[in-house]
């Protein structure tokens, strides 16, 4: 087991505050300095500074915090995996986003578990923003996501690389005749995704790199599910970017339509990704690639 001086070097990461981080373990402030101190001397290296009177991790602090939390998380794992044992079965927490849950991942993840009866799988949604958390706090092994992400911090393996396209009724008539930039399109609904989804997250980039934002056009609808978003598209109520293969079925029925666009042209990735440096990244990897030849 970890040491017990390791939660407390957590807790005060996750709350940036010793009195509060003593609140949360129950234990007095002092001892929170004390048990930070006995790290420091055992890293021999500082782990937190004060700047403006505001505690930050130092790069060593950060280091040491990646670190102890992928331990933290792979002894969670280690205890699953032994009542697993226990019980004969194996179970498996997987994140997907929305796009990747509902449109890219069905016919794999049924293959898998065609082959694999006797094992547990638990599959989240969340936007991207949602994943990585969950998967810094051990709540699933593997996630796979379709926004952009910190690579470094993580291990990865590409999933597959998909269109990004701007999309609208197959009736829908442009207030400016057939847009063929971006900004011809600023007058139109645009139907988005909200903070923190990768759909959105890659939308905005593009959009900045024009010189432009999502504010920017005249009005905008917020939604937080892609479903809902495909049926107002169908019924005509604006224009949106989304991934290609979310309305595959719409494209070829002629029911929604590829809006052609001059300077807005472009592919992304969905990634596999998982906590690095864990000890079960071998056994990450296989899942990954089993569910990529499926």
């Amino acid at each position: 087991m970890l040491d017990y001086r390791t939660d407390t070097f957590l807790t005060v990461c996750k709350t940036m505050n010793f009195t509060l981080a003593a609140k949360e373990l129950h234990i007095t402030q002092p001892a929170v300095s004390q048990h930070i101190h006995y790290l420091e001397k055992q890293y021999d290296t500082t782990l937190f500074e004060y700047r403006n009177k505001q505690l930050f991790l130092t790069r060593s602090g950060e280091i040491l915090r990646k670190h102890l939390m992928t331990m933290k998380n792979d002894e969670k794992a280690v205890i699953k995996e032994l009542k697993d044992h226990i019980v004969g079965i194996e179970s498996l927490s997987i994140g997907a986003t929305m796009t990747i849950g509902e449109y890219a991942i069905v016919d794999k993840l049924a293959a898998f578990l065609n082959r694999h009866p006797d094992v547990n799988i638990h599959l989240h949604y969340g936007n991207t923003a949602q994943l990585l958390k969950l998967l810094d706090e051990g709540q699933i092994s593997l996630a796979i996501v379709e926004g952009n992400y910190p690579k470094e911090h993580y291990g990865h393996m590409n999933y597959s690389t998909e269109d990004y396209i701007a999309v609208c009724s197959a009736d829908h008539h442009f207030i400016q005749d057939t847009p063929s930039s971006v900004r011809n399109l600023l007058p139109e609904r645009l139907l988005v995704r909200e903070n923190g989804s990768g759909t959105r997250n890659i939308l905005e980039e593009n959009l900045l790199a024009r010189g432009l934002k999502i504010s920017d056009f005249i009005h905008f609808t917020e939604v937080e599910n892609m479903h809902t978003i495909i049926g107002l598209l169908k019924k005509d109520c604006g224009i949106s970017f989304m991934y290609k293969i979310a309305v595959i079925d719409e494209l070829q029925n002629h029911v929604l339509k590829e809006i052609q666009l001059s300077d807005f042209k472009m592919q992304h990735d969905f990634d596999f990704i998982w906590e690095k440096g864990s000890i079960y990244t071998d056994r990450y990897i296989s899942i990954c690639k089993e569910l990529l030849e499926s």
